[in-house]
């Protein structure tokens, strides 16, 4: 094995799925928020409050334009699990409040079985509300076979829920074409784009979605707040998940966080500014990563398509150590073994387990992810400690 590089002075990020750092250009929008302009931007009848407003508005906008969205069909949250729970749950309900005339219920709620774990919860709870909760397998890539969505859609369908990119592994879905086809059964589409956002082009309106979602802290933006695209031509119809004042358009009420809301904005105009370039340079990190450890590890084997992935995700099975035991010998590492949201729980990636990844081979797994803040440097330790914490989990004491 090579000689170890130097060892860095903090420890290596590389959970970019996770959360992301918030970029000190975001923080420096946010501060004035908290304590200078802290008008609460509901209160228009006086300054600091329209001026609020107006910050508000500005970064409306600007979340509007990273998707392709016009600002008024952005509604704001506290981020991708509230903004996918609305538009779910709100769209199933309204459509059960409000059935349209002459025409037979649709019960049926199409997602895929790898998507995230709030999506897949939400599905399930309308489930128990007498909905027709469907979960679609995936293949080995992790991706969706067009014919299996086509016959899910033989039975009228009210809602396709698809990511456009998967949180572990970074498996990126032909979502234009999904759409396509969930359009043309009469389907209302949604899709969590919460770890596609800012990291790879978007349009919503060119693909016809009707209902998306994304969060800050996903994108190099403060933790705590997201959005809802709701599309307005066709306007898409939701019912509130809780009563309030009133606020973004009656869907979301509650006053909203003018420094949280700022903040998301500058990161989402930098991610649209930087994206191509930041997407090339975090890729050929990636590809040295990999290139790298597949080196020093052989047999390492990747999970996912490569071609079909977001630029910084890599998802690896080893070969003969668990990723628990990895992590520990490599503790200056910050990675993990799948979704945040799920580490709790110490059991096999339920993503790999339904792309056919053996729950003994989904356990030697780690999920990847290079940012924005990686360096080369960093991943040239990261590869030489991770091959060697492998090495040692992999030798009989």
């Amino acid at each position: 094995m090579s000689p170890m590089p130097p060892a860095p002075n903090r420890p290596i990020y590389l959970d970019n799925q996770a959360t992301t750092r918030c970029d000190p250009r975001v923080l420096a929008v946010m501060l004035p928020f908290f304590a200078e302009h802290y008008g609460n931007p509901h209160s228009v009848e006086h300054a600091m409050g329209r001026a609020a407003e107006a910050a508000v508005e500005a970064a409306r906008a600007q979340v509007a334009a990273l998707i392709g969205a016009a600002a008024n069909e952005v509604v704001f949250t506290s981020g991708a699990t509230e903004s996918n729970n609305i538009a779910i749950k709100g769209a199933a309900r309204h459509a059960t409040a409000y059935p349209a005339p002459g025409a037979p219920p649709r019960r049926r709620i199409v997602t895929l079985a790898t998507e995230h774990k709030c999506v897949l919860e939400s599905v399930a709870d309308l489930g128990r509300e007498g909905f027709d909760p469907v979960f679609l397998p995936v293949r080995a890539d992790g991706t969706l076979d067009p014919d299996i969505l086509r016959a899910a859609l033989a039975e009228p369908t009210l809602l396709v829920s698809i990511m456009a990119a998967n949180n572990e592994t970074g498996v990126i879905q032909d979502l234009p074409s999904l759409a396509a086809i969930a359009k043309e059964a009469g389907a209302l589409v949604h899709s969590d784009l919460a770890q596609a956002a800012g990291k790879i082009p978007l349009d919503v309106a060119a693909w016809h979605l009707d209902l998306a979602s994304i969060s800050g802290h996903k994108l190099y933006g403060p933790k705590g707040v997201g959005a809802l695209y709701v599309r307005r031509r066709p306007r898409v119809r939701l019912a509130p998940l809780f009563s309030g004042g009133g606020q973004e358009r009656g869907l979301r009420s509650g006053t909203l966080p003018a420094p949280l809301i700022v903040g998301f904005g500058e990161a989402c105009r930098l991610a649209e500014a930087e994206l191509a370039e930041e997407a090339t340079r975090v890729g050929a990190l990636r590809a040295r990563l990999l290139d790298r450890l597949q080196s020093l590890i052989p047999e390492i084997t990747l999970n996912g398509s490569l071609a079909a992935r977001l630029p910084g995700n890599l998802n690896l099975t080893f070969p003969a150590a668990s990723a628990a035991d990895i992590m520990a010998g490599a503790p200056d590492l910050c990675v993990s073994t799948g979704s945040a949201c799920s580490s709790a729980v110490v059991e096999p990636s339920y993503v790999l387990r339904a792309m056919g990844v053996p729950d003994a081979a989904a356990a030697r797994s780690l999920r990847i992810g290079i940012g924005r803040f990686t360096s080369a440097a960093e991943i040239d330790y990261a590869a030489a400690a991770l091959a060697a914490a492998h090495d040692r989990a992999a030798t009989p004491a």
